[in-house]
């Protein structure tokens, strides 16, 4: 089931001048790591620290061939996908598959922060939208 937007994903060659434009906003960065299976790296900002609050997640490559070149190169930076915890990835995968949603990777991967397991998944039409799947280890937990 989903269990509530965990953070709205930006895509960005640019991560200190979208961290200018949060911190103009009044965010904060709170949590940031790598995603070493797509080659990024993040930063999740929000407006009150901790798991359980909605983050945005500046997302910049971290190495040569990484998961978003092709987007930056296609559409330039900006909104990346929305991110959605679930309490269970691969049941969740599975409902969304059979409702038409495409999925991008062929296993879950591990996510840039602690405890965070993510599947990509691309939204049918009308959406046409990148969305990811997040579950988090039980002792990491949302908070939810």
């Amino acid at each position: 089931m989903i269990l509530r937007i965990d953070h709205i994903g930006l895509a960005t060659e640019d991560p200190d001048g979208v961290a200018a434009f949060m911190t103009t906003l009044g965010m904060r960065k709170y949590d940031e790591g790598h995603a070493d299976d797509y080659g990024v790296a993040c930063e999740f900002w929000q407006f009150g620290g901790g798991l359980g609050n909605p983050a945005v997640e500046i997302v910049s490559p971290a190495q040569e061939c990484s998961a978003i070149d092709g987007r930056l190169e296609r559409q330039g930076p900006g909104l990346y996908h929305l991110a959605f915890e679930v309490d269970d990835l691969d049941n969740e995968t599975a409902r969304l598959r059979g409702e038409g949603y495409t999925a991008v990777d062929a296993q879950p991967c591990k996510g840039a922060r602690d405890g965070m397991t993510v599947t990509f998944l691309y939204a049918p039409a009308p959406a046409n939208l990148l969305i990811e799947l997040v579950h988090y280890a039980p002792d990491r937990g949302s908070g939810v």
